[in-house]
C-alpha cells in the first residue's frame, strides 16, 4: 500500500512537472512557431490558443503565489483554537464577518482556493469558508478600484457589483450551511489522514523553524495548485479561441438570455477579477447593464479554472451543489435587480 501511494504521488508530481515544462517551452519558443522558413509554422488559431493560454497563466501566477504563501502562513502560524475563539458561535452570525473579511484582502479567484482549503483544514466551518471563497475575489479594494476606472461614467455597475457580492456571499453561505451543516467536504490525501507532516512541525523529531516550514508548505502548495491552473488555463484558451461568439451574441437580445450569455462568457473566459471590469466595459454597447453586472459578479465566484481547482480539492457532490447554488443565486438576483432597480 505504501509503495502504491508513493507511486501515485510520484505520478502526480511528474504530471505537474511535465505541465510546467510545457508552459516554459511555449513561453520561450513562441517566436519560432511563427517562423515560416524554419518549417515550424502552425495554424494561426493554435497560435492564438497559445497566446491566450500564456496570458491567463502569466496573469494568474502572481496571485497563485500570493495565495499559496498566505496559505503557508496560515498553516504555520494559525492554530485551530484561534479560529474557534474569534468566530461567532452562531452559524448564521458568522457569515457577516466572513463577508467583511473578504473586503480586506486583495485576493483573486485563483488564489482564494488554497487559502480557503487551508482555513477549513485548520477548523474554519465550511459555510464560512464558502462566504470567503465567493466574497474575497470581488469585494477587495483592488477590484473595486478597477471597476471604478472601467465604469466611471456608470457607477451603478460598481455599486451593484459590490452590493450584490456582499449579499449573495452571505446568502450562498447560508444555503450551503443548511445543506451540508459542518460536514467535511474536503478531499484528504492518505498522507494527510495519517499525519505524515508531523515530522515537519514543532512536535516532530525533525523540527524546522517557522520560516523553513512556511517556505516548504508554500512550494508544495504552489506545485500542487499550479498543475490545475495550467490545465484550466489551457481548456479556457481553447474555449476562447474556438467558441463562436456570434452565436451567443445573437441570443443575447433580451434580459433573460443576455444575462445567461454573459454568465457563460464569465465562466469560459476565466478572467482575473482584477481585470475583468475592462473586458465587461467593452460589451457596454451590446449587452444590458444587468448582463454586465452578471458577468462581473459570476466570473469571480465561479469560472473554468477555479472549478477545476475545486474539483481537485473538494468532494464532487459539494462542488456540483456549490455551482448550482452560485449560478441560480446570481441569475435570480440579476433578474430582480433589472426588474425593480435598473
Amino acid at each position: 500500500m505504501k509503495v502504491n501511494s508513493y507511486l501515485n504521488s510520484l505520478g502526480k508530481d511528474f504530471l505537474g512537472f511535465i505541465l510546467l515544462l510545457m508552459f516554459l517551452g511555449l513561453f520561450f519558443t513562441i517566436d519560432s512557431f511563427k517562423n515560416q522558413e524554419a518549417g515550424l509554422a502552425i495554424p494561426e488559431t493554435w497560435l492564438n490558443v497559445n497566446t491566450i493560454f500564456l496570458g491567463i497563466v502569466l496573469e494568474a501566477i502572481p496571485f497563485i503565489l500570493l495565495g499559496v504563501f498566505v496559505s503557508a502562513l496560515i498553516q504555520v502560524f494559525v492554530k485551530e483554537d484561534m479560529l474557534h475563539r474569534y468566530l461567532p458561535t452562531n452559524a448564521y452570525l458568522a457569515l457577516v464577518p466572513a463577508a467583511v473579511l473578504g473586503a480586506i484582502f486583495p485576493i483573486c479567484e485563483c488564489a482564494i482556493v488554497p487559502i480557503v482549503r487551508r482555513l477549513i483544514k485548520k477548523g474554519m466551518p465550511l459555510h464560512v469558508g464558502v462566504v470567503f471563497l465567493v466574497a474575497a475575489p470581488i469585494l477587495n479594494p483592488v477590484v473595486a478600484a478597477s471597476t471604478y476606472f472601467a465604469f466611471r461614467t456608470e457607477l451603478t455597475v460598481l455599486y451593484a457589483r459590490m452590493g450584490l457580492a456582499f449579499v449573495l456571499a452571505i446568502l450562498i453561505g447560508a444555503i450551503l450551511y443548511i445543506i451540508f451543516k459542518n460536514s467535511d467536504q474536503l478531499k484528504w490525501t492518505k498522507n494527510e489522514m495519517i499525519g505524515k507532516q508531523m515530522v515537519l512541525t514543532e512536535t516532530g523529531p525533525r523540527k524546522m523553524n517557522r520560516l523553513k516550514q512556511t517556505l516548504y508548505h508554500a512550494s508544495d502548495e504552489f506545485f500542487l495548485m499550479g498543475k490545475y491552473l495550467i490545465l484550466g488555463a489551457f481548456i479556457a484558451s481553447l474555449f476562447q479561441t474556438f467558441l463562436d461568439r456570434s452565436v451567443l451574441l445573437s441570443i443575447g437580445s433580451n434580459e433573460w438570455s443576455s444575462t445567461s450569455v454573459m454568465m457563460a462568457f464569465a465562466f469560459l473566459l476565466s478572467l482575473c477579477s482584477e481585470a475583468d471590469a475592462f473586458v465587461a466595459a467593452s460589451f457596454g454597447n451590446t449587452f444590458s447593464t444587468g448582463a454586465l453586472i452578471a458577468f462581473l459578479v459570476y466570473g469571480p465566484m465561479l469560472d473554468l479554472k477555479n472549478t477545476i481547482m475545486l474539483l481537485a480539492f473538494f468532494k464532487t457532490r459539494f462542488v456540483l451543489i456549490f455551482i448550482t447554488v452560485v449560478t441560480t443565486s446570481v441569475f435570480l438576483s440579476i433578474m430582480l435587480l433589472q426588474l425593480f432597480i435598473l
